[in-house]
């Protein structure tokens, strides 16, 4: 489902360093990381909901192709963007 503004706007602030710049890799992975928890969520509490699952697939190839660009343009950045959003274990 959809993420509130206030936490969006959060993000971009934490992530991008203003309110302007929603642009940055790092922002766009913090705001699918927060889409795709929320949608896990709900498909837990709707487990019939073949539409929502989908989206969910979306969200997360899109989030894996935004890592694997950061990852092979800067190395520090994808790390860091992965212990601060608690991504793969790390």
């Amino acid at each position: 489902m959809a993420i509130s503004q206030e936490l969006k706007a959060s993000l971009v602030k934490k992530y991008g360093g203003n309110s302007n710049n929603t642009g940055k890799v790092e922002v766009q992975i913090a705001i699918l990381s927060a889409e795709i928890e929320s949608l896990t969520k709900h498909i837990v509490a709707n487990k019939k909901d073949q539409i929502s699952k989908r989206g969910l697939f979306q969200k997360v190839s899109k989030r894996r192709s935004l890592l694997s660009y950061l990852k092979n343009t800067d190395i520090v950045r994808y790390r860091q963007i992965l212990k601060d959003l608690d991504i793969r274990g790390n």
